[in-house]
């Protein structure tokens, strides 16, 4: 499937209902019937943004795969778009990637989808549902290590802004880790830029483990 962006944009008013939802899902149907095989559904652009590149990384080409990681905009909207890819909507291979705290929301959508009763983390994992502690940004942070994050701050020449930033009173005291992570989410765009950044700067025999297992296999 080559045309993934309409067919997010048509999967999102879908998923949103509402009087523009039938022709929606009419545009989506259309655009999944021309070869997409797999929907890896993620909670926000900064994760989808991290899966993108890793697989860049390794050479695949997703589009050519068949494979569209999806923003769902929230853990608490995986129900519904869990049930816009299962049996009763475009029957489609779905993946998934959370964060600890969100867990609940994609089990009990998995149980709701008809894919299985108290689901363990590990049998979520054998449906390709994998879960990061806490979230992919600590997963990142701990596979770097705090002076590769900071390594990577002064390639992106952010490094000086990052040390004005563990200078203000809010931040004096905090765990450097928290401190990365804050300063990753304070400017529009930048979580997303520091993903892609955070996972090329990867030791490939350290990738965090949710990630690496999250795409399926070619």
């Amino acid at each position: 499937m080559r045309d993934q962006d309409r067919f997010r944009s048509a999967v999102a008013v879908w998923a949103a209902g509402g009087p523009d939802a039938p022709a929606a899902a009419r545009v989506a149907r259309e655009l999944a019937g021309d070869g997409l095989a797999t929907v890896v559904l993620v909670e926000g652009v900064s994760d989808r943004s991290a899966v993108e590149a890793l697989a860049a990384r390794r050479g695949r080409d997703l589009v050519g795969e068949g494979v569209c990681v999806l923003s769902i905009g929230g853990a608490m909207s995986v129900a519904r778009f869990l049930r816009l890819f299962g049996p009763q909507g475009l029957a489609i291979k779905v993946r998934g990637l959370c964060d600890e705290a969100e867990e609940g929301y994609f089990r009990r959508g998995l149980e709701q989808a008809g894919l299985g009763t108290g689901l363990t983390r590990s049998a979520m994992e054998a449906l390709g549902f994998y879960v990061c502690v806490a979230d992919l940004e600590d997963e990142l942070i701990r596979a770097l290590g705090t002076v590769g994050v900071e390594s990577v701050f002064a390639a992106e020449r952010d490094l000086d802004r990052f040390r004005l930033f563990q200078n203000q009173p809010a931040q004096r005291g905090r765990a450097i880790e928290r401190q990365l992570r804050r300063f990753m989410g304070t400017t529009s765009g930048r979580k997303s830029r520091y993903a892609r950044a955070l996972v090329h700067a990867l030791d490939p025999n350290r990738i965090p483990r949710p990630l690496d297992q999250l795409l399926p296999g070619r």
